[in-house]
C-alpha cells in the first residue's frame, strides 16, 4: 500500500520528470564528487537505478575512479573502457541499470566538445549531467547542465528552465 501511495505523491510532485533522485542521495553523492575533485580537477560517476518506462530513478552513485583508478589523473575525466567490466558486474549483482552519468566541470556546466563526441553510454536516451565549479556549492536541477543523448553525437539540452520538469530532486525521488 505504501508503495502505491509513494508513486501517486511522486507523480503529483513532479508529474513530467524523466529522472529523479532523493535529496539525501543527491546531497551525499554531490559531496563525494566535490571531495574527489580536490578542488582542482574533474570527477564523475555513473548513476545507477531503476527504470519505469521513460522514468528513471537514481539509487546509487558509482564513481569513475573506483572503476578506473586512472580516470581523473589528467585533470579531466578520461575513462578507460576497462572500467566498464566492473560497472556491468555491479549492475548484474544489484539488478540496477545505468540511468545517467554525472561529471564535474571547473566552470560552467556546458558540454565540451569531448563530452558531445564521447558519451559515457552511447545509447539514445542516456542522460548526462554536468555540475559547475568543481561542485563547490550544492546545486539543484536548474543549475546543472542536463543533456539527453539522441544518437549519432546529437544531444537535446534539458538545462535551464526545462531542468526542473526533467530532473526531480526531492523527498519522493
Amino acid at each position: 500500500m505504501t508503495f502505491s501511495i509513494r508513486k501517486i505523491i511522486r507523480a503529483f510532485a513532479a508529474p513530467e520528470h524523466r529522472l529523479s533522485c532523493s535529496s539525501r542521495l543527491w546531497r551525499d553523492g554531490f559531496e563525494e564528487l566535490r571531495r574527489r575533485t580536490e578542488g582542482t580537477h574533474e570527477s564523475g560517476a555513473f548513476l545507477l537505478g531503476d527504470c519505469e518506462g521513460e522514468r528513471r530513478k537514481i539509487t546509487r552513485f558509482v564513481y569513475y575512479d573506483d572503476l578506473d583508478p586512472h580516470s581523473l589523473k589528467t585533470g579531466i575525466v578520461v575513462f578507460d573502457g576497462v572500467g566498464y567490466g566492473p560497472l556491468w558486474q555491479i549492475c548484474r549483482e544489484t539488478g540496477l541499470t545505468v540511468v545517467a552519468d554525472v561529471h564535474v566541470h571547473g566552470g560552467l556546466p556546458h558540454q565540451s566538445r569531448s563530452d558531445r563526441e564521447n558519451p559515457m553510454i552511447a545509447l539514445p536516451g542516456h542522460i548526462a549531467l554536468i555540475v559547475p565549479d568543481f561542485a563547490e556549492q550544492l546545486v539543484g536541477a536548474d543549475e546543472l547542465g542536463i543533456y539527453e543523448y539522441k544518437g549519432e553525437h546529437q544531444w537535446a539540452n534539458r538545462s535551464g528552465e526545462k531542468a526542473g520538469k526533467f530532473f526531480y530532486i526531492g523527498f519522493w525521488g
